[in-house]
């Protein structure tokens, strides 16, 4: 085989090479910008000027050029990335479109976007994973309203570095003036968002001015490239090598002496012989080996995929994080996240949507809309509800704990999309800010939509219900402190109704929680949203005709007033037992002393406030020695005309 001048084959070489480009480290940019701005004529000049192109490309592109080209004279570079009939027919970019290639000094990953708002997901999705976006503005408008768009949505999702690429110069003679006028307001605007590297060049994309050469046109511009400026800016600082986070993706067995748990390292480093944790069990133990496919290594760090194995045995599945014991993520089921909409079905608040956190799937709901941004103007304003490409910041609670940081500190850990549980389609990327505490979460029912709608006919009339159960479908609802004697109340009104011959059903709290809400914890939006399942329950059995008595403490009154509205106002009849504090700490000493000791939250009247009833149908004033006599409720009833004489 041949050798060279320093006696290497040429096997040697090509080795040598597929090292060397294998070490190269990778960027990943955007291109953003108006319609028009020239964001694909760049992409193209980038690969045709730095000799990307292949040949049978630069063929195809000489064809769809001389067919279908916009450029007039000059050669239409966008047309190597519009690959759409409707892009190519109307000059512009609908979809996001990805392109590789490579210089001697880094790989680049190319996201193409588009720049209509109506395709805000569309650009959105391309900026998930960009270290840096390219924001193009035509040097002849300067800056506009989707260049703040832009870059709004840039700094949104945690992107850095960001390029202001002043295109279009030879429409403006190649003017330094207008140049720095158009620099001026873009740093004026970007002072307010959180964007910390900003450069500006000048260039003309279809001239290649500045693109992969110094143009000789603009000699007042001494900066780099555009080409240069993306092989050298630095971007690995962008990785966070702090805050080990491992989610365990996949437990591997394959064989009797071998557990390990594979994973995408999300942040941090893991090293042999490191002690962690894990959540939520709570449980350390040691890493013995860290493995991958060719062989075992030292330590692993973003983005790299490997297995670990643990000196002792743990259970552990898809789902659980790895963490170091003094680097904790929060671990939490309330927090506040931006919110992009990206289904072209309207968010829906009383629905339940699917949460993909890291590697962890679970219910979520909305809890409260904080406000609405219109990204044109940034300015915010009230929303009951997001439709397609809306931005807002938002309340969300989870059914089961996730263990996150905000985006800021933690892109992996800080980001999630919402499913729809029935379509499974992507409807929502969100980004988190900060946990919520429970005691400022928003408390909701129902929203805007306070009734239920019928999904179908009964065959079977009211009138035939109430002449065969001789009574009307309605609802006791019994509140009063913790101790007051309000279970005791509801069940003997149901003996007493049952021995009258009347259809009931006893709804506890405690036995609710046990089963239907066994999720869900005592906190002002959990327990509205325990008291929202009930009254849809109480509805569908007075729509049976059934008589259902409820015994819930539930201290909120704008809450009774939204439970009142889902079972029907005609048919909800509210009993308050008006029971002193002593009484009731008499009646349940040991709830009420832990509350005392701190070991307890959220226990009404006493760290939560009951709020009285304003108008209760029946009050029941209990005091010491007073016997407990549901005869005034059986009373009510029949004077209502809900059980007969």
């Amino acid at each position: 085989m041949r050798n060279n001048s320093e006696g290497k084959t040429v096997t040697d070489e090509i080795v040598e090479f597929l090292d060397r480009d294998q070490d190269k480290d990778l960027l990943r940019f955007l291109t953003a910008g108006s319609v028009d701005d020239g964001k694909s004529t760049l992409i193209g000049r980038l690969l045709f000027d730095s000799k990307k192109i292949y040949e049978d490309q630069l063929v195809a592109l000489e064809r769809d050029n001389a067919r279908e080209g916009h450029a007039e004279n000059d050669t239409d570079y966008a047309l190597l990335l519009d690959g759409l009939k409707a892009e190519r027919e109307q000059g512009i970019t609908i979809d996001v479109a990805y392109r590789y290639f490579s210089t001697n000094k880094r790989k680049f990953i190319i996201a193409d976007t588009p720049g209509h708002e109506q395709y805000t997901r569309n650009m959105v999705t391309g900026a998930s994973t960009a270290n840096l976006s390219i924001i193009l503005v035509d040097a002849r408008k300067g800056i506009i309203t989707q260049t703040k768009r832009h870059t709004f949505l840039a700094s949104l999702l945690g992107i850095k570095h960001v390029v202001l690429a002043v295109n279009k110069m030879d429409l403006v003679d190649y003017s330094q003036e207008v140049f720095e006028a158009i620099c001026a307001d873009y740093k004026d605007f970007v002072t307010r968002l959180n964007i910390p590297d900003v450069h500006c060049i000048p260039m003309s994309a279809l001239k290649g001015d500045n693109v992969v050469e110094h143009s000789v046109r603009m000699g007042w511009y001494d900066g780099k490239t555009m080409l240069h400026f993306l092989e050298t800016v630095h971007v690995g600082s962008d990785q966070n090598f702090i805050d080990l986070r491992y989610p365990v993706q996949y437990v591997l067995r394959p064989s009797q002496g071998y557990r390990g748990f594979a994973a995408k390292v999300a942040s941090g480093i893991v090293r042999k012989g490191d002690e962690l944790m894990v959540l939520p069990s709570w449980k350390k133990s040691t890493v013995t080996s860290i493995t991958t496919y060719d062989g075992e290594l030292g330590e692993a760090f973003p983005p790299m995929s490997v297995a670990l194995t643990l000196a002792d045995e743990i259970d552990i599945s898809r789902g659980d994080m790895l963490v170091h014991p003094d680097n904790m993520p929060k671990i939490e089921r309330h927090f506040e996240s931006m919110l992009v909409w990206m289904s072209e079905q309207p968010m829906e608040l009383n629905k339940q949507y699917l949460i993909k956190h890291t590697s962890s799937t679970t219910r979520v709901r909305i809890d409260k809309i904080r406000y609405r941004i219109d990204v044109n103007t940034l300015s915010k304003s009230d929303s009951d509800a997001f439709e397609l490409n809306d931005i807002g910041r938002t309340v969300l609670t989870t059914n089961k704990p996730l263990c996150f940081d905000s985006y800021q500190k933690n892109k992996s850990t800080g980001s999630f999309i919402l499913i729809d549980p029935v379509s499974f389609n992507t409807v929502a990327v969100g980004m988190i800010i900060d946990r919520v505490s429970e005691e400022n979460m928003p408390s909701r029912i129902t929203g805007a939509e306070t009734s239920t709608a019928a999904a179908g006919r009964s065959l079977i009339s009211n009138g035939e219900r109430q002449e065969r159960l001789r009574q009307k479908g309605a609802t006791v609802w019994v509140t009063g402190l913790h101790g007051s004697g309000k279970n005791e109340l509801a069940y003997k009104l149901e003996r007493e109704l049952f021995d009258r011959g009347a259809v009931t059903v006893v709804i506890d709290g405690s036995v609710v929680r046990s089963g239907l809400s066994r999720e869900l914890d005592y906190s002002p939006p959990d327990r509205a949203e325990h008291l929202r399942r009930v009254a849809h329950l109480c509805h569908m059995l007075n729509d049976q005709g059934l008589i259902t008595i409820c015994t819930f403490i539930s201290p909120d009154e704008d809450i009774r007033r939204q439970v009142a509205e889902i079972v029907g106002r005609e048919r909800f009849h509210l009993v308050y037992v008006d029971a002193d504090k002593e009484l009731c700490r008499e009646q349940e000493p040991d709830l009420y002393r832990k509350v005392e000791e701190g070991r307890l939250q959220f226990l009404p009247g006493v760290d939560l406030p009951f709020e009285l009833p304003v108008e209760p149908e029946v009050t029941i004033v209990q005091r010491h020695g007073d016997m407990m006599d549901a005869g005034v409720l059986v009373h009510y009833l029949q004077e209502h005309g809900i059980i007969n004489q």
